[in-house]
């Protein structure tokens, strides 16, 4: 019986969250190997897919500007304009209109908004299969079952499959994200019992009472931990292919419980305060291991370069296994005809590898309109603490004796608020150097 082959063109994949993407602006983005621009018709309610190329000379679309009269995407170069269909509806140039009817399209890909993310089926010429493919959609991103949830998004300097074997070990946890999400003296051996092995699905439960974990190629992974209690929390994560050696997560984290601090707290706080430096405190180590596993590969694979003999690493074995089997080891890039290096270099430089504000902090509207909104504090702060200053100098003796210590107070009061705002806020967004020796 010939085994079944994956395809990973066939599919739903998240693209982003719909919370970060302005209709303003065509946004750029790449997804196995294709770069891609979302944009959204004007007086339309949802965002298009197109690939970003102009049809014309091959000049990115993302570059280009939603026109004000026709709502059509304009390309920058020359002004070709495409309808949401990927039409092209106007060539400025053409001496003769009929020269622009059907015949210059741009390629489109099939769309769906739900559970707060923008969905694109990654094979155009399949859109009968992507209507009858259901998303890969959690039950625990649901409000009527009484959920609540944060929501939160990286571009990672590592490789789709060491991002998806990372996310099915959940042994790391105690060391990798020390007083994060764990504590190293509370490391214990981990056990699974594996529910299924296919094509379609890797389910296991864990040692742990009332703990599951799911893996639903290529890109749901989902920790469903249940409490004696009834209270549920869980963890769902989007593993996306982006190039070789990059990749993209998308995650939600719900819960049932203290659902009024989940809704209060700002997310851009939850990201620079908790999310960002969880993904940090593994960053160095994925990306180094990742290429040291590439740099053995030509005398050996994970299989001899991995020295794995206890049962905490069986879901990694199980998800190498199922990669292998079906996918002969290897995403499609030379579908999209994206050249696969045999070595990627080290980067010891921490500043690119960590580099929270390129990765996140410029994609996410949260955090974005957080940092500049705090930058105009900084200002406001300094611009007071000069005025104040000069204000006092100017004053009369009488005035100064009276008025001068308070104002000058407060001016110095507003000038520490400055320095945390600039010295340990702003820095968050980013770079925050991650160092294990510094966690107590």
């Amino acid at each position: 019986m010939t085994t079944p082959e994956f395809n990973f063109f066939q599919h739903w994949y998240p693209l982003v969250l719909l919370a970060d993407l302005d209709p303003k602006y065509p946004k750029p983005i790449t997804l196995l190997g294709m770069r891609l621009v979302i944009w959204k018709p004007k007086d339309q309610q949802h965002y298009q897919v197109f690939l970003d190329e102009c049809p014309h000379r091959l000049a990115p679309l993302s570059e280009g500007r939603i026109d004000e009269k026709t709502g059509n995407l304009m390309c920058s170069y020359h002004g070709w304009e495409f309808n949401s269909q990927g039409v092209c509806t106007r060539i400025p140039q053409a001496e003769n209109p009929e020269l622009v009817k059907d015949k210059f399209c741009v390629q489109s890909f099939p769309t769906r908004e739900q559970q707060e993310i923008l969905w694109v089926w990654t094979d155009p010429l399949s859109p009968e299969l992507a209507a009858k493919t259901p998303l890969a959609l959690s039950p625990q991103i649901d409000a009527k079952k009484g959920f609540v949830w944060s929501s939160f998004f990286r571009e990672l300097d590592y490789d789709w499959q060491t991002l998806v074997e990372n996310l099915v070990d959940p042994s790391h946890v105690a060391f990798a994200h020390h007083g994060l999400q764990g504590r190293r003296e509370n490391a214990q051996p981990i056990t699974f019992e594996l529910l299924q092995s296919t094509i379609q699905a890797i389910e296991a439960t864990i040692s742990v009472a009332g703990r599951t974990i799911k893996f639903y190629p290529p890109c749901h992974i989902e920790y469903q931990i249940e409490f004696p209690n009834s209270k549920k929390v869980g963890i769902l994560a989007y593993c996306i292919p982006v190039l070789p050696g990059k990749s993209r997560l998308i995650s939600f984290f719900p819960q049932n419980f203290a659902k009024t601090l989940v809704q209060l707290k700002p997310r851009w706080w939850d990201h620079i305060m908790l999310r960002n430096l969880v993904m940090d405190s593994d960053m160095m180590l994925l990306h180094q291991q990742e290429r040291l596993l590439q740099q053995n590969h030509p005398n050996q694979t994970w299989k001899t370069a991995y020295k794995m003999p206890t049962s905490a690493d069986r879901l990694i074995i199980e998800f190498r296994k199922w990669f292998e089997e079906y996918c002969h080891g290897q995403l499609p890039w030379k579908q999209v005809h994206i050249p696969v290096p045999e070595y990627s270099p080290f980067n010891d430089n921490r500043r690119q590898v960590l580099d929270i504000y390129h990765q996140h902090t410029q994609h996410c509207s949260s955090c974005r309109n957080a940092l500049k909104n705090i930058q105009r504090v900084q200002l406001g702060l300094l611009i007071y603490f000069v005025l104040t200053v000069s204000i006092v100098a100017l004053m009369s003796d009488s005035l100064r004796s009276q008025w001068g210590i308070p104002l000058i107070v407060i001016a110095l009061l507003g000038l520490g608020i400055y320095g945390g705002l600039k010295y340990y806020l702003e820095p968050k967004f980013y770079f925050v150097d991650y160092i294990h020796t510094d966690k107590k």
